[in-house]
Parts: C-alpha cells; structure tokens; sequence
C-alpha cells in the first residue's frame, strides 16, 4: 500500500480526521502489503499530530470542513480509483476483509456495498453495543462503505446540509432510487471504541440529532426513514425479523444492556426535538 499510488489504484480509502492522533496510523497501517490500495485523509484543522502521522503512513492528506460530509466529499474529489470506501479513524479493516471487498468490486456484480461491523471494546456495555450493531447489517439502520466513485459523484456525493448526521443514510435512499446493486460482506471492519463512556455516546447522539428534523423533511414519507425512526422498528422489529429474535434468546443479558441504552438515547433525541 502506498499513498501516492496514483491510477493504478483499485480502491481509494476515505478517512476523514478531527484530533485522531492516536487512531490514524493503525486505521493506515491495515492495508500495508495489499495492492492496489490508496489512502486519503481528509482532515478538519486538527492541533494535534494527526496530518503529520497520516503523511508518515504514506496516505495523501488534505484538509477541509466544516463537518464530516464535507470531508468525505472532498476525498471522494481526490480519489484516483474508480471505487471508494469510507472510513472512520477508529476503525480497522481486517486483510480478509480487504481481499474480499477487492474481491467483489472487481467482479462487476455491484455498485456499493454494507460492510459489517464488529465493535470492541471494555466492559459489558462493549459487547452489549456489539451486539446492538451485529442486528443492523443490511437493513436501513445500515450504511454502505464503499461505492463506485463515478456513481457517488453521479449523485453529487454527501448532503452537505446534513452536517452533523444521517449523511450516509441519505446517500442509501438514493443509491437505492436509482437501482444501484448493492450486496453485504461476509466479513467484517473492526470498530474500536475502547471504553466509551455512556454520558459520551449521549452526547453524540444529541449532536447528531441536530440535523434529523432536515433528513425527515428532505425525504418525507419514505419508506426507508419512517422505519428508521419508527419506535416499533428500531426498537423491536430490527431485533427479532428475520428469525433474529432466536440471538436475543440466546443473550438475554446483553439484550437488555443494550436496550437500556436504547432507551436513553430515545430519550435524549426526543430531549433534543423540544
């Protein structure tokens, strides 16, 4: 892998950056020694060494705002490869992983793809968030990864309007619209959220919630949203359609760790909307 590996590039990975001094080089270094790979960096002013270690790992960087839309855009804008996959900084992709995403982008079957997540971390709360996300896969709580750069920008990329959220859910509706063929890997990124605090994921999910009331006007009597924010759906239907419901038998401890928190941050978004 190299960051200035120019047209012969297959895939360019999109990471943007705010203050990952110390996430950056391990999301970098996962794809040293598979070809056909470019790294770019977007990064949004951050004082830290972020930019300095990304340049050190070989990834192309540059620097734009205000918000991650943005960031995203402008690497899709600079990417060499006719595919791209986005990427946050705390997040690794293991080597068979790589191999099947080249693998399936090559074949000429899709256009996008939902990559699974495994999240890691400390603690109950951990694993209970991992089994929260291992019921999304594919579904409209999802978002695709990677995509055919001439479609994206077909598209016209990410909704800047949306700022702080739904950016990536937006991009699903319309890749969806125009019949775009997209398919979920069988393996997994790995998403490193070491010991997150449950008063820090309140937090975020408030500030996302600052541009939900633009998404559900911009796509009003969609499908796809009214499941998104459908409390029976996010709350009942994404955890037991399916035959999932036979997992939340098997973990029933995790289930309502994870439902707790569930709870907390629906009453957190409805909080926000007052």
């Amino acid at each position: 892998m190299n960051g200035s590996i120019g047209h012969s590039a297959l895939l360019t990975v999109v990471i943007p950056t705010k203050n990952e001094a110390a996430n950056i080089e391990s999301a970098i270094r996962a794809f040293e020694g598979t070809d056909g790979i470019e790294i770019v960096v977007v990064d949004n002013h951050s004082p830290d060494a972020t930019v300095e270690i990304a340049r050190k790992c070989g990834a192309k960087v540059f620097t734009q705002g205000p918000e991650r839309s943005a960031q995203r855009n402008r690497g899709a804008r600079e990417a060499s490869a006719p595919w791209i996959m986005f990427l946050d900084a705390d997040m690794i992709v293991p080597r068979e992983t790589v191999a099947e995403i080249l693998d399936k982008i090559s074949s000429g079957d899709v256009d996008a793809l939902w990559v699974r997540e495994t999240r890691v971390g400390k603690g109950l709360r951990a694993k209970a968030r991992n089994f929260e996300r291992s019921f999304y896969d594919g579904t409209v709580v999802d978002a695709v990864r990677v995509v055919r750069k001439s479609l994206f920008l077909e598209l016209g990329g990410y909704d800047e309007e949306l700022l702080t959220a739904n950016e990536d859910w937006d991009l699903d509706i319309r890749l969806k619209a125009m019949g775009a063929r997209i398919a979920l890997t069988d393996g997994a990124l790995v998403h490193n959220e070491n010991m997150l605090s449950l008063a820090t994921v309140l937090k975020k999910k408030r500030y996302y919630g600052k541009t939900f009331a633009t998404y559900r006007k911009k796509w009003q009597g969609n499908a796809d949203v009214r499941k998104q924010f459908s409390f029976t759906y996010r709350y009942f239907g994404v955890f037991f359609e399916n035959g999932k419901w036979k997992k939340v038998l098997r973990h029933p401890i995790l289930f309502a760790t994870m439902f707790f928190e569930r709870v907390l941050v629906g009453v957190v978004y409805i909080m926000g909307r007052r």
